[in-house]
């Protein structure tokens, strides 16, 4: 396919590092693409960023059929642009969008369009330290159409946003509350993918737990609601007695690549780690006996999240005195690293635009 390019004839004014919050910002330019049963995916193009025109039947509007990703481009010392493990980005992407009864797209052209998009946006990419530029690829359905079917059109479309810290903490403990009344997935649905029913599914809950002064909620499964799944945007990790611990992947959770990271880091540097079901009862016998030492989140957006503080009905405990614990302070530190070149990525982690 050939990719075309239009720029835009006025470009924003860029916001200055410091006032950067997450998501709100939105740069010059965005990367459309457009399917249909007869000519697949088509017409790829980078053109001024705009309103998408929509019918007010379309199909993703009234029966939610879409999916995203979320990664990040980072700019380094050296003022180079490099992107942390796209290609698992893209990867997972067509696992949902196979999920969800989306045509996949092909992953080369998709990072290589990718690549084209950040070389005319490249004076977006914020400089500060933990600051970066988030990429926000997403397939629509496009049909006009009320009916429960899959669409036979769609709309694949990047986006990218300059942004700062996703908590407005910083990395410092967040404060998460176990919810006992909601589950976000049961397995043999769609939670391992990235589409906006699952985070609409979290809305309430998340609302319950930010009334109650909590930043995320923390979900278990939706058959015995016991066994702990995921934090609202992120994985989650248990350090009990010098072993990570991490919910295995049963097809409810989202398969994350910071997860994965975090994993393949603690294997490399020789800590025990276990994939596995882990009971909200075992967490809080864990802290009883003293063995509980960390607990903290990993995703794109936050990176690694230490948790200080976890509600669960009347019971409250406080996770390593409040404090940022020394293992998700290694790893957040690691990944941070790689991510801005000032270590070296032994792993084939780093694309490099």
């Amino acid at each position: 396919m050939q990719l075309t390019v239009k720029k835009a004839d006025q470009l924003k004014a860029k916001p200055d590092d410091s006032t950067l919050g997450f998501g709100s910002i939105f740069t010059d330019h965005m990367f459309n693409m457009d399917y249909n049963p007869k000519d697949g995916w088509h017409n790829p193009r980078i053109e001024p960023y705009a309103s998408i025109d929509m019918d007010p039947a379309t199909m993703v509007l009234h029966y939610g059929q879409g999916v995203f990703e979320g990664l990040k481009a980072f700019r380094t010392e050296s003022g180079d642009i490099q992107l942390f493990r796209p290609n698992d980005n893209f990867k997972r992407f067509n696992n949902s969008a196979r999920l969800l009864c989306i045509p996949e797209i092909d992953e080369a052209f998709a990072l290589d369009a990718l690549k084209q998009l950040l070389i005319i946006e490249k004076d977006w990419v914020p400089s500060t330290p933990g600051t970066s530029l988030y990429i926000r690829p997403t397939i629509i359905a496009t049909d006009p159409f009320l009916g429960v079917r899959a669409s036979h059109t769609y709309r694949y479309f990047i986006i990218l946003s300059p942004v700062g810290a996703y908590y407005a903490e910083g990395f410092n403990p967040v404060k998460i509350w176990v919810t006992r009344n909601h589950v976000r997935a049961v397995r043999g649905g769609v939670g391992e993918a990235k589409t906006p029913g699952n985070y609409a599914a979290s809305l309430y809950a998340g609302e319950q737990a930010n009334q109650h002064g909590y930043t995320q909620v923390l979900w278990l499964d939706g058959i015995e609601q016991k066994y702990i799944e995921e934090v609202g945007a992120m994985n989650i990790f248990f350090v009990i007695n010098g072993e990570l611990i991490t919910p295995m992947l049963t097809g409810s959770i989202l398969p994350g690549i910071t997860r994965d990271t975090v994993i393949a880091l603690a294997k490399k540097w020789d800590i025990k780690v276990t994939e596995r079901q882990i009971s909200i009862d075992e967490v809080l016998d864990a802290h009883k006996s003293g063995k509980l030492e960390e607990i903290f989140g990993s995703g794109t957006a936050a990176v690694i999240s230490p948790v200080g503080e976890i509600k669960y009905g009347d019971t409250i405990i406080t996770v390593g005195n409040g404090k940022v614990g020394p293992m998700a302070n290694k790893f957040y530190k690691t990944i941070l690293d790689i991510q801005y070149g000032n270590t070296e990525d032994s792993a084939g982690w780093i694309e490099t635009i």
